[in-house]
């Protein structure tokens, strides 16, 4: 059986696994759901000072700390660059590494990763050092949140941190693209057929997709579940 680190993208916390953890738990699997400093119940913390390091530094003190080996890193939207990197520090422990609707690392030697969060979601006010979630972002990348499901979402939802965005990634000889694995949503608006053709990037290992918008823990669990269960099993490229 898996054992499953799951790390949330921005403006989530652990509490996005909430229906997704259960579902692993049956089937016999262990999970550990993150929550990054800065957001979720860790949202006191968060400071202008709070980046990519720091989120870094969660997952491989969860790690350490619930002394895990030979287990699976899930990395979701932009913690796809932390999953990243932790699975370049803690490469000799992490079985597979799978971006789920995610940033994916570039097989490059000069840092990467780094993008302005105001471009896309906003400009915020003078001194603001974080980007809140907003109906407008939901209905872009994941309009199928509808209902009660949003208003969870919502309520739950804590601003992200900007800095966590900004930070660049360097990869060494240590990341093994062999372990790679990915999730990709139909429906957050990304040209998923582009991508599974290969024309936005090499993919090292194998795919899953899934008909949702950019949050599938909240509207897919089922069906996220298991195809984190049957990546998590599945045999690497050579």
């Amino acid at each position: 059986m898996s054992k499953f680190v799951l790390v949330p993208g921005a403006w989530l916390g652990a509490w996005a696994w909430k229906d997704v953890v259960p579902r692993l738990q049956s089937r016999g699997h262990e999970a550990f759901p993150v929550t990054l400093t800065g957001m979720g119940e860790r949202v006191h913390l968060a400071t202008k000072d709070v980046g990519l390091d720091t989120a870094v530094e969660d997952v491989m003190n969860v790690i350490k700390y619930n002394e895990l080996d030979d287990f699976v890193l899930v990395g979701h939207s932009f913690a796809g660059k932390v999953a990243a990197v932790v699975a370049d520090r803690a490469h000799e422990n992490v079985s597979k590494v799978i971006y789920l609707d995610s940033f994916r690392p570039e097989d490059v030697s000069e840092p990467q990763g780094g993008f302005d969060p105001q471009r896309e979601f906003g400009v915020q006010p003078p001194g603001a050092f974080s980007v809140p979630l907003t109906d407008k972002t939901i209905d872009a990348i994941g309009k199928d949140v509808q209902g009660k499901k949003r208003d969870w979402m919502n309520s739950l939802a804590t601003p992200w941190p900007m800095k966590m965005a900004r930070d660049t990634l360097t990869l060494s000889k240590d990341y093994d693209w062999k372990k790679e694995a990915y999730v990709f949503c139909t429906l957050s608006g990304d040209p998923v057929d582009e991508i599974v053709a290969g024309k936005w990037g090499k993919l090292n290992g194998p795919h899953k997709l899934i008909e949702t918008g950019h949050w599938p823990m909240i509207t897919k669990p089922d069906e996220l579940a298991d195809d984190l269960i049957s990546l998590s099993q599945a045999p690497s490229r050579a």
